[in-house]
């Protein structure tokens, strides 16, 4: 379901979604397919960050299993 709003924006910003939007039907259309790709980007920089957090979390922990691994191999066990 669409829905009618009104937003300001700058004229430069304006001209720039004139100039790109041909293969668009419209502006609307155009604004909307560029929120979606900046709200997909911001996702996956979210889960992004998220999965880092983890990730350092347990850095230590994976290191030592990473370092555990590397001895083993090294001795040929």
């Amino acid at each position: 379901m669409k829905v009618k709003t009104s937003i300001t924006l700058s004229e430069d910003i304006l001209k720039a979604i004139d100039q790109f939007s041909g293969q668009y039907k419209n502006r609307s259309d155009f604004l909307e397919v560029a929120a979606r790709a900046l709200i997909a980007q911001l996702s996956r920089e979210a889960r992004n960050a998220k999965d880092l957090e983890i990730l350092n979390q347990h850095a230590d922990e994976l290191n030592q299993e990473a370092a555990d691994v590397l001895t083993c191999t090294a001795r040929g066990h």
